[in-house]
């Protein structure tokens, strides 16, 4: 027999609203911005942030997997159906089948990238899982304004055919290097991505409008969004009304609020 209660899912985040459109989810979880708070506080240093980056991770993967990934049917036998034949779960699971990739962007999408890695190799065929590495930084003008990002080295796979392509960024700034990354995927490897998520802890209305813009198809997940130099008047709005108006970079393309550069904080090294 079929338990009806468990035939389908309706899964959904809870998020909060605005108007950027729906490849876009800036999620409503009170707990989740307690720990960004305290990640983004002055006083927070090593090992705590290194352990709220993975918890908050941790979090953000679990519902992208489980808001994205594709489900199937399954009849899973207990360790009870010794005694009885009707102890079967039979529901919703991930299809074990899914092909992925997520890409470590150094040095502040390292750690995020390997949780995510984790994760799916927990829930999916470990053999249709792989990671990529890239290693790159923002490139800058002579006023010190981002124009885009530089690479220096890669490991990558060779194909991404019905692959979903996750990138796990903490920042989501300008979107210089998720778009180069994006393009590089879309154009450079065999294949063709079955999907393109990112994943952060923060992004900017800037960060938003630029991805969409060269990358229309992406999905973007967000524990929080950072609009904190907009006019009073656009921030008494929702996300997205004012969309123009919006702003959450400075003059030199760092995020307001924000947490500082979390790539330096998480190991040490400021440079």
């Amino acid at each position: 027999m079929v338990e009806s209660a468990y035939a389908t899912s309706r899964y959904k985040a809870p998020e909060i609203e605005h108007l950027y459109g729906p490849n876009v989810h800036l999620l409503d979880d009170p707990l989740a911005w307690t720990q960004l708070a305290r990640l983004c506080a002055r006083d927070t240093v090593q090992p705590e942030v290194g352990q709220l980056v993975r918890t908050l991770y941790e979090k953000l993967a679990q519902v992208v997997v489980a808001s994205e990934f594709p489900r199937t049917r399954v009849a899973v036998p207990t360790r009870m159906v010794i005694k009885s034949p009707e102890a079967v779960y039979r529901g919703v699971a991930l299809e074990p089948h899914t092909k992925c990739v997520t890409v470590g962007i150094a040095r502040a999408g390292t750690m995020p990238s390997q949780v995510v890695y984790d994760l799916m190799n927990q829930v999916i065929d470990p053999a249709g899982v792989r990671q990529d590495h890239l290693f790159m930084s923002r490139a800058t003008d002579a006023d010190g304004k981002v124009i885009g990002a530089t690479w220096h080295d890669a490991k990558i796979g060779r194909d991404v055919e019905d692959r979903i392509l996750i990138v796990p960024d903490p920042m989501g700034a300008t979107g210089s290097s998720i778009n180069s990354a994006l393009t590089h995927y879309k154009t450079r490897l065999e294949g063709t991505p079955r999907s393109c998520i990112t994943m952060h802890l923060i992004v900017t209305p800037e960060f938003v409008r630029n991805v969409l813009k060269e990358h229309p198809d992406t999905i973007i997940y967000a524990l929080r969004l950072d609009r904190g130099l907009s006019p009073s008047k656009v921030l008494a709005t929702v996300p997205g009304t004012h969309w123009d108006e919006e702003k959450g970079l400075d003059e030199h393309q760092y995020i307001v609020p924000g947490a500082g550069g979390v790539g330096e904080i998480l190991n040490n090294a400021w440079v």
